[in-house]
């Protein structure tokens, strides 16, 4: 049985790390072995909560069902939570910390890295295999002196790295070269091999360059993995929010249900609608401008990493104007999480941007109070006569004083809001959901009987480990995963890399 680690470097942010790590793990898995994912720094607006009421990445979540192990802590040690251009909330092993911008972060740095070796060690005690994600990409050498998720995380645990590239923005063989040639020897000696991701054409064009490549660095291409229609995983970031589905299921009924998501700012938790869009007849649009909530059966305002700050976007894009004439004809609209904050009377708010009272939209009777502690939690209850369970992740506190009652939340005429993520995700509330969203649309809409979100979560897994399988070269991963790097890995000489 293999056991060791393995860092999965790019040659950018979104080159493929996540998924590449995903499918190693379900691979892995399927071939018996216990293994874990780990990011030791990851700074993203989508998270998630573990069993006990820990935050990490949304990633590693993701990551840990492929393992088919329960997420925890010790998975993402480091989550940063931006909540502008120059500030992020750190969230230590699940927890907020504190808030720290570009410069003053470095004064976290001693705690940062002890959680760090400490998590990594003891995943790698527990579990036969642990497979690394790396953060941004190692070439960012600028940053290299306070480096705690890439080069510097493989010098301190000596893990073999593979960097990974998406071949689909082009300029893939520079990129590969170029992130070996500005690392210091020292780090060139655990980059190991290139891993080729979403290539789509006659792999004979390719290889000739891969074997180029491999004469100038010494290293080989450890496999391409072919680009896959519809492999969307649970988002990380804003970044990935473009590579969410467009394409509509055949309606069972004659009417197609159109759906558009408010994208905010700092939206968070993007992964709340992937059930929606999931479903047959469903279309699942994301909307930057009051035209595009036009001709919507309902507009979502997601969560928000800024509640304020977003509210205000709103408010200057026209959109807020707009969804509260539609709330005001009878259209509906869900605010989940801040979304739902922002649908209140008043939010009052002196800790996340200690801007005070400020006025919400007036859309539900409800007031909203930051407290200073985060609630994260994985509630559960009913409605529409169906089972519902979903997550918690919010500084803010909503006392409602009127409405019905909506899962935590409430719900006035045609507008309802709620605090809890991930709440399509249970089969039976979604298709009673969506029922009662075409009754009230007037559309001729069937919900499918037989979606069943999570097997379609697993079915992707099972894609990407067999896509690992065919595509690349498990026998040298293994090797690399069990062995290290291997010794006298030549240095590629460059002006940057020291002597």
């Amino acid at each position: 049985m293999v056991k060791g680690a393995l860092l999965v470097a790019g040659t950018s942010s979104d080159a493929g790390k996540s998924v590449l790590v995903a499918g190693l793990c379900r691979w892995l898995a399927r071939q018996g072995v216990k293994v874990a994912p780990f990011k030791a720094q990851n700074m993203a607006l989508n998270s998630a909560v573990t069993a006990d009421g820990a935050e990490i990445g949304r990633a590693q979540a993701m990551q840990a069902a492929a393992a088919g192990v329960e997420p925890e802590a010790a998975m993402n040690p480091v989550l940063l939570k931006p909540g502008s251009d120059t500030r992020s909330q750190v969230v230590l092993l699940g927890q907020p910390v504190a808030e720290a911008g570009a410069l003053d972060y470095q004064d976290l740095k001693p705690m940062l890295e002890q959680a760090v070796a400490d998590s990594l060690a003891g995943l790698r005690r527990r579990f036969d295999v642990v497979i690394c994600e790396g953060a941004g990409s190692p070439a960012e050498i600028n940053l290299r002196h306070r480096d705690i998720a890439n080069m510097g995380l493989a010098r301190a645990a000596g893990l073999p790295v593979v960097v990974v590239g998406d071949i689909d923005r082009g300029g893939i063989l520079a990129a590969m070269y170029g992130t070996l040639a500005v690392l210091e020897p020292a780090d060139q000696a655990l980059i190991a091999g290139f891993i080729v991701n979403k290539f789509r054409g006659d792999l004979r064009l390719l290889r000739p360059g891969l074997d180029m490549l491999r004469d100038l660095t010494g290293r080989p291409a450890l496999g391409v993995l072919p680009w896959q229609r519809d492999l969307w995983l649970d988002a990380e970031d804003s970044l990935d929010l473009d590579s969410r589905p467009r394409d509509v299921l055949a309606p069972l009924g004659k009417d197609t249900l159109r759906i558009a998501v408010v994208r905010l700012p700092r939206m968070s938790n993007v992964t709340d609608v992937d059930p929606l869009a999931a479903e047959p007849g469903v279309a699942v649009d994301l909307a930057t401008t009051p035209g595009q909530l036009a001709g919507a059966d309902l507009v979502i305002v997601p969560g928000t990493r800024a509640t304020v700050s977003d509210l205000a976007w709103l408010r200057e894009t026209g959109l807020a104007a707009a969804i509260t004439e539609r709330a005001r004809a009878g259209q509906p609209v869900l605010g989940i999480c801040g979304g739902y904050q922002m649908l209140a009377r008043t939010i009052d708010d002196d800790v996340e941007s200690r801007a005070g009272q400020v006025p919400g939209l007036a859309l539900l009777p409800a007031s909203v109070r930051f407290a200073a502690a985060k609630t994260l939690a994985r509630p559960s209850g009913t409605a529409f006569g169906e089972p519902v369970a979903g997550y918690e992740i919010h500084h803010g506190i909503v006392t409602v004083d009127g409405g019905t009652p909506f899962l935590d939340g409430c719900a006035a005429g045609s507008v309802a809001g709620t605090t809890w993520h991930g709440i399509f995700e249970s089969d039976g509330f979604r298709r009673a959901f969506l029922a009662d969203l075409a009754a009230r649309a007037a559309r001729d809409f069937t919900a499918a009987r037989d979606v069943r979100f999570a097997a379609i979560r697993e079915r992707r897994y099972d894609v990407l480990a067999g896509l690992i399988e065919h595509h690349l070269d498990t026998a040298a991963l293994l090797a690399l995963i069990g062995g290290g790097a291997p010794a006298g890995l030549p240095t590629v000489i460059s002006r940057l890399a020291s002597p």
